[in-house]
């Protein structure tokens, strides 16, 4: 009985638990980094991917490297790539222009219409004074722009007009970044996690609400080969292409679960008796420090929990995460007595999420070391204004080229936003150190602290977010919200690290679950996405049981 209880316990841990395990952090630190030893993971395999980087030159008689008029690429064969993207010298230099691609399909001779390219990308980065703002690796750099295989391409970048003092030069070193993600992890056969749906502006045929529609609508699937990709602008949920069948163990739910779990599951294994702290907090311990090295490497996907499992579960990790609303200027106000917090920790489903591995991050790239913010009061929603034009199948291909993008060309740490949601509501690991801890980001300039940073891959300007995507913000923020004891319909007060909107060290009240517009200058993430945050709100509240 005592061994089963152990293994089963273990398969649960196994599941659970992701990334390393950091030690408690000071009650007054804001950015902890731990030390190269501790952090360091052992090195990926070689993942394929390339990055083509080529020199703009004058357009026109008015144009110089550095000055104002026009630069850009005449039409030209390239080696394929699916991104692109603009990148310069000064970081702190402005493009004040258009950037604008066309591109020819790979084995084709169709070339696209010009395409805009979001100029106005620094607002997404580290804060000012960081460690990571303030690298001498940074370039200035574009939004990355999803253009899809292609082996041609043509840009031109246009000064805006000036006035009466003419316009404003062009930065130097401008430079055009082609990125080609490389073919994703192989496929195995495996049970994944899908959200079988297609997504819509609007509610799924049936009953029920937007979001309710798709919480109903995720089990588990069962893939033998990888979906073909659809046609641009068609969509098919996939999880991502290389899970094993060995690499996640099944959730093991706690009984006794007084409702239905929320939240579909892989098959469980029940166990024949409620868990006791000492044992469990015990055999964590030691998992702990197994799986912080191991699980990024075997584990490309991370099941959903039922809300029982998570809050089970969410007592024993460990106290970097605080399990009460914190306290100070910066906390959500009123906070819990203990009695209310035992009683009710509103904390919300863990969702499955796709990890790392799963969308084939190359770990060789990024920085080794994780940096942590103290906590996670808020979240901040954006889009990431890569266009629309992919296939959910192409998600993880998208992510790829981002990372590349983020790292090798703009020279930042790591992939820029703590998670990614595509058209298809699926769930994506993004910055390096952990789903359930509070990993620094580079995603809301000025309010990186205490907060995450999550993107909706799309451009939601003129086009509405898919429902999924809807619900799939308020699945992820009602869980990593309520593992902080923050209520997904309240409001908390950041310390602005200086930015267009909030000067440094001025403090600022937000919707726990904001637009990165409500904390700079910017149309980020989309008028019809910012529209959409309400819904999620009171969704992700709803998951959380309040």
């Amino acid at each position: 009985m005592r061994a089963s209880l152990v293994s089963s316990i273990a398969v649960t841990c196994a599941a659970v638990l992701a990334l390393p395990v950091s030690s408690a952090a000071p009650a007054a630190a804001e950015v902890l980094v731990q030390p190269p030893a501790a952090s360091a993971l052992p090195p990926a395999p070689d993942l394929p991917g390339s990055t083509q980087s080529l020199p703009l030159g004058p357009l026109g008689p008015s144009s110089r490297a550095g000055g104002s008029g026009e630069q850009g690429l005449p039409r030209r064969d390239v080696k394929p790539f699916s991104l692109v993207g603009v990148v310069w010298d000064d970081p702190r230099a402005p493009l004040h222009g258009t950037v604008q691609v066309r591109t020819r399909a790979t084995g084709t001779d169709t070339w696209s219409e010009w395409q805009d390219v979001e100029t106005h990308n620094d607002e997404h980065g580290a804060d000012p004074d960081s460690a990571e703002g303030t690298s001498r690796a940074l370039r200035g750099s574009t939004a990355p722009l999803w253009v899809g295989d292609s082996d041609g391409v043509e840009i031109r970048v246009r000064a805006e007009a000036g006035g009466t003092g003419g316009a404003p030069p062009l930065p130097a070193g401008l430079r055009l970044e082609l990125v080609d993600p490389g073919e994703g992890p192989e496929a195995q056969t495996d049970t994944e996690p899908v959200l079988e749906t297609e997504p819509g502006t609007g509610t799924e045929p049936g009953t029920g609400t937007e979001v309710e529609q798709v919480a109903e609508a995720a089990p588990p699937q069962t893939r033998t080969a990888p979906a073909p990709a659809a046609p641009a602008g068609a969509t098919a949920a996939v999880a991502p292409a290389d899970a094993t069948s060995a690499a996640v163990a099944p959730e093991a739910p706690l009984p006794p679960a007084p409702t239905p779990a929320p939240a579909a599951t892989v098959p469980a294994t029940t166990l024949a008796a409620p868990l006791t702290a000492p044992p469990l907090s015990g055999l964590l311990a030691g998992l702990g420090a197994i799986n912080a090295q191991l699980t990024p490497y075997v584990a490309p996907w991370l099941p959903a929990l039922s809300k029982e499992a998570t809050e089970a579960i969410a007592s024993y990790l460990p106290p970097f995460l605080p399990r009460t609303p914190a306290s100070g200027a910066e906390a959500q106000e009123p906070a819990k007595t203990p009695v209310q917090a035992a009683a009710a920790p509103y904390i919300g489903p863990r969702p499955a999420i796709v990890t790392r591995k799963g969308w084939g991050a190359d770990e060789s790239i990024r920085e080794k070391t994780f940096v942590y913010t103290n906590t996670i009061k808020a979240a901040f929603v954006h889009h990431s204004a890569t266009g629309n034009n992919y296939t959910c199948a192409q998600a993880p291909s998208v992510l790829r080229s981002i990372y590349r993008y983020h790292v090798l060309s703009s020279g930042w740490r790591d992939f820029g936003y703590n998670f990614a949601i595509d058209k298809c509501g699926n769930i994506y690991e993004g910055r390096a150190g952990g789903v359930d801890k509070p990993v620094l980001g580079a995603h809301t300039l000025g309010f990186n602290t205490s907060t995450m940073g999550i993107a909706v891959l799309g451009t939601f300007s003129t086009t509405a977010p898919p429902a999924a995507s809807v619900t799939a913000v308020a699945r992820l923020t009602a869980w990593k919200l309520g593992l902080h004891g923050i209520n997904p319909k309240g409001s908390v007060t950041l310390t602005s690290g200086g930015g267009n909107l909030y000067a440094k060290g001025t403090k600022v009240k937000f919707n726990a679950i904001a637009g990165h517009r409500d904390g700079f200058a910017t149309d980020c993430p989309g008028s019809l996405l910012y529209g959409k945050l309400g819904t999620a709100r009171t969704s992700a509240a709803s998951y959380q049981g309040r």
